[in-house]
């Protein structure tokens, strides 16, 4: 096979795993082709550098072979796809090249099971090796690993990886038992430890060589099994607490040609995903924990984002009185984020704010309007109804290109 011919097979391969660029843009459904403008295509994917500059990177599998047989994945052993393998060498040479003819500044690798787990870990380190040593390469490397590859060798890639990933893939170990029967949640959260380990201390040491400074991350797939939001936020904050991750990417389940009976043969609504996505963001920027966003079982609303439905719940808290409140406190009304809200405070150490103000600062006053008090406003009692402030602010109708 041409490397073109491998390129073309692996880089459409890895255009599942979103854990190394944010997803909930256009569908990725394996059963149609990416048209032009599409963020999900093959071969090209962003992500961030530590400090902050967005890039982008050369996205590939090293091969699509796989010994696993996860019933929610298309490269899956009893798969009916084609297949194609890169040496490590065609790796470093397309990334080189493209590195070159500025298409890319870094490289995502991950890869399907072949042989071992460590001699897959093996190989992946070895085009990390090569792009630093031989080549001097010093873009962006994201490596995946591979869960059951030894200690020595997760240790190994932190050195030469700028970014490392353990994918969790389901939130539940039921749901990994049924579906991915090769893989234990045991052995993922030894990885991760692992990894977390080498990060504290490459910390504390000051000699210590570098692991992974752009950290960890991780991703799962949201609509193969029945677990409902409220788990799976619950397993995203477990992830954070435990690991430091510095990302938890969720993947709507993407319907698989010739797909097996135990995943559903439809996608659940993409809008699904961009809600996780919301509510992650709440509690790694705004201080909200799982259970304040989804106190009991169930999924976060698709009509309203997770923060107008946490405020329309706590009705208590508001108005929020902005020349008062404390910053978190007026970071949490709808339509005010955390940099708003700080400037808010620094103006009001000069004088009172004025309903004026938010509109300098663009906030969203639709939003806000029913939830603060300022110097020359305060709502009226009748738009204080949580139901007819939830129908007249529902996204529903605007967002219908999401399902």
């Amino acid at each position: 096979m041409q490397l073109i011919e491998k390129l073309t097979v692996l880089a459409d391969a890895a255009k599942y795993d979103a854990s190394c660029a944010s997803s909930g843009a256009p569908t990725r459904s394996s059963k149609g082709k990416s048209g032009i403008g599409s963020t999900s295509g093959m071969g090209i994917c962003h992500s961030f550098t530590p400090d902050g500059r967005c890039v982008a990177l050369l996205k590939i599998l090293l091969t699509n072979f796989c010994l696993y047989d996860c019933q929610y994945c298309v490269n899956r052993r009893s798969s009916d796809v084609p297949r194609a393998r890169f040496t490590p060498e065609e790796v470093v040479t397309l990334t080189i090249d493209f590195y070159k003819r500025n298409c890319i500044s870094g490289l995502f690798l991950s890869s399907g099971i072949i042989r071992s787990a460590d001699y897959t870990m093996e190989q992946l380190i070895r085009v990390a090796k090569l792009l630093r040593e031989e080549h001097e390469f010093r873009g962006y490397i994201h490596l995946k690993t591979i869960p059951d590859a030894d200690p020595l060798l997760i240790a190994e890639a932190g050195r030469y990886a700028d970014r490392l990933s353990v994918n969790i893939e389901l939130p539940t170990e039921a749901s990994l038992i049924r579906l991915a029967p090769e893989k234990q949640l045991r052995t993922i959260k030894q990885a991760m430890h692992s990894i977390h380990l080498g990060e504290s201390e490459a910390r504390v040491e000051v000699r210590a060589p570098r692991f992974a400074p752009a950290g960890q991350s991780t991703q799962m797939i949201i609509g193969a099994d029945a677990t409902d939001d409220s788990t799976i936020l619950h397993t995203a904050a477990s992830l954070y607490d435990n690991y430091r991750l510095r990302r938890v990417y969720y993947s709507a389940f993407s319907p698989i040609p010739q797909s097996p009976n135990t995943v559903p043969f439809e996608a659940p609504p993409l809008l699904r995903e961009h809600r996780l996505y919301q509510a992650d963001f709440l509690m790694r920027g705004y201080g909200f924990e799982a259970s304040e966003l989804l106190s009991g079982p169930g999924n976060l609303a698709l009509d309203i984002d997770p923060k107008l439905a946490w405020a329309l719940n706590n009705r208590e808290h508001f108005p929020v009185d902005l020349n008062r409140a404390e910053p978190a406190m007026i970071a949490r009304v709808p339509g005010i984020g955390v940099l708003s809200a700080k400037r808010l405070v620094a103006l009001r150490r000069q004088r009172r704010i004025r309903f004026e103000d938010l509109t300098r600062l663009r906030c969203a006053l639709e939003k806000a309007k029913p939830f603060i008090v300022t110097q020359d406003y305060r709502p009226l009692q009748a738009s204080r109804e949580s139901l007819l402030l939830r129908q007249q602010l529902s996204e529903a109708p605007a967002q219908m290109a999401l399902w």
